[in-house]
């Protein structure tokens, strides 16, 4: 019987000197290719399945109008060019400048009637009914946005606070402290070249006290309104400075649009919304309460941020028959008993604003002198520090 033959010394010392891990990482390296390969492959199919829905479907271009209008309200503007391109931004923007016009125009007739105190008839009866409270504050949430809704029973008690010093703006919390008020809001626009401006500046018009403290506008210039006449009505809308002056405005500034007016909403819907941000309006009831809608954004673990057509609801569903925008992004922020109500989104907490309305217990007693006083506004240099 043939005994099997042994392998070849040579053989044995090839078998003995190859390294144990070789093959396994030749099969490693191989397999790491081939999922490389693989997810190269398949981002690149995501990759044009995403640019189809975006710019082939309507659901796609909704969203990207959608993020190119959140980009406009912000520093960052000039992304959406990559996005709609440079000449629908331009388009964009024009268009919603000419829409915010148009909602200022109509007549507003709304009425206020204040509630009168009474007597109650009860066996009870010789104590006043109790009054609520000067200022209520509730929070509000909707789909990818929180806030507040600050109810003011009485509009008398409003007046609009401007900065301490010439040459910067000043926080809404500083003035609050400040004049001693219970509560405030930010309230006008201002020039922010480069979103880094000191605040100081004020878009259009500033009344304040039945004062007009600051006029960017010229004589026969209109311009929108938010503002208070001196019996509490809310003023918003496209006015003229001798129209202000007839209808005895007492506290106002200069931003757009009005959202409500007669008891209608003029946005039809999301899409006209001017994009996603943070938020703060002003809106009125019939009894004469004010509404101050703050709501909070840019911060995705938290509040994204709302748009107008979300405001707008808001302040239907709490009765407003009037509202308007007001500053908002950045700048918006709610104050009460000298603590910050909502969560600001600007990375440096507060801005320097130039205007904000405040709420106090004897409006009366308050001393806010003109600090734009003499200046002219041509002068003024929004980016000085």
């Amino acid at each position: 019987m043939e005994q099997a033959s042994l392998p070849k010394r040579s053989s044995v010392r090839n078998q003995r000197s190859a390294p144990k891990g070789t093959k396994k990482r030749k099969k490693k390296k191989g397999g790491f290719l081939r999922f490389s390969i693989r997810l190269f492959w398949s981002l690149v199919l995501v990759g044009a399945a995403a640019a189809a829905w975006l710019f082939l479907t309507v659901s796609g271009n909704h969203f990207r109008y959608l993020i190119a209008d959140t980009l406009i309200t912000t520093q960052h503007r000039y992304l959406a060019k990559y996005i709609i391109g440079q000449d629908e931004l331009n388009k964009r923007v024009a268009e919603y400048n000419k829409r915010f016009e148009a909602m200022g125009v109509e007549k507003d007739t709304h009425q206020i009637k204040l509630p009168v105190q009474t007597q109650t008839a009860s066996a009870e009866a010789g104590k006043e009914m109790e009054k609520p409270p000067l200022v209520e504050i509730e929070e509000v949430s909707g789909k990818g946005y929180h806030g507040y809704v600050m109810t003011v029973h009485d509009p008398t008690k409003i007046r609009l606070g401007v900065p301490a010093k010439r040459g910067k703006g000043e926080k809404v919390s500083s003035m609050v402290k400040r004049y001693g008020a219970i509560a405030g809001v930010n309230g006008g626009g201002f020039a922010d070249p480069n979103w880094k401006g000191n605040g100081f500046k004020p878009i259009g018009i500033v009344i304040s006290q039945g004062k007009l403290y600051y006029n960017g506008l010229g004589k026969n210039a209109t311009t929108q309104v938010v503002g208070i006449d001196r019996d509490g009505k809310m003023i918003a809308g496209n006015y003229s400075l001798k129209e202000l002056d007839r209808m005895g405005v007492q506290e106002a500034v200069t931003f757009q649009p009005r959202i409500i007016v007669n008891g209608k909403g003029l946005i039809k819907n999301a899409a006209e919304g001017w994009g996603i941000a943070p938020r703060t309006a002003m809106g009125q009831r019939e009894d004469g309460a004010i509404l101050f809608v703050v709501i909070d954004g840019r911060q995705p673990t938290y509040s994204v941020g709302a748009n107008l057509y979300d405001v707008q609801q808001i302040m239907l569903k709490h009765g407003a028959v009037i509202a308007a925008n007001l500053d908002g992004g950045s700048s918006t922020v709610l104050v009460k008993d000298n603590e910050i109500v909502n969560k600001p989104s600007s990375e440096y907490g507060e801005r320097y604003l130039p205007t904000a309305f405040l709420v106090f217990e004897h409006p009366e007693q308050a001393d806010i002198p003109n600090i734009w006083a003499g200046l002219n506004p041509r002068d003024i240099d929004p980016s000085k520090k």
